[in-house]
């Protein structure tokens, strides 16, 4: 038991993918504006990260690697997604038309998100057991959510501070992630 809680507290501060590993910025920077669209995609990405990597876990292990098609990993593994994030965006326009309005565009970038991807490829890579595969991703997906919450939280408060013009939106943003980056680095070592 002490195993998954100290894999899951890696996955989430320690070994954080937006933080320390520096992928999924893509929509890292653009929901963050906005802090209940952020807490949204959070809950959104973690989901499916967690569905898609239980369901790559699944057909990796019952399929790809039974009958020697481990080349095609990859490519299974991004149709998994896109039909996943399909299915989300299904349900959020019709059961919160605001929180789609909300999202907008990224909502599909969470298909093409490379952190999205990289969790299942991780697991498939490390052959790891099935209980270790999910409890990564729910605490891959949970530290994407405390990173993009984080980082709207702030963004937030930004704007009400007086920042010079030439810093303003993007600059200031990018500032920002630096900062959160480094207090995360001061994590590093701690879990394996």
């Amino acid at each position: 038991m002490m195993e998954y809680l100290t894999l899951f507290i890696s996955a989430v501060v320690v070994n954080n993918f937006v933080l320390t590993k520096f992928l999924g910025l893509c929509i890292f920077f653009g929901v963050s504006k906005n802090l209940n669209a952020s807490i949204g995609m959070g809950m959104a990405v973690t989901s499916v990260m967690t569905l898609s990597s239980i369901l790559a876990w699944l057909v990796y292990h019952f399929v790809l690697a039974p009958f020697g098609l481990t080349f095609m990993t990859t490519a299974v593994f991004v149709l998994l997604i896109a039909s996943f994030v399909q299915l989300l965006e299904m349900i959020i326009k019709k059961q919160a038309p605001a929180l789609y309005n909300m999202w907008g565009i990224y909502l599909l970038l969470i298909a093409t998100n490379c952190v999205v991807l990289a969790v299942p490829l991780l697991n498939a890579e490390s052959n790891s057991a099935f209980l270790f595969s999910v409890v990564y991703s729910i605490g891959s997906g949970l530290g994407f959510a405390l990173a993009i919450i984080l980082m709207a939280s702030l963004r937030e408060k930004l704007r009400l501070a007086d920042v010079p013009k030439s810093l303003d939106g993007l600059g200031i943003a990018f500032i920002l992630a630096g900062m959160l980056a480094l207090a995360f680095l001061g994590f590093s070592g701690m879990i394996g």
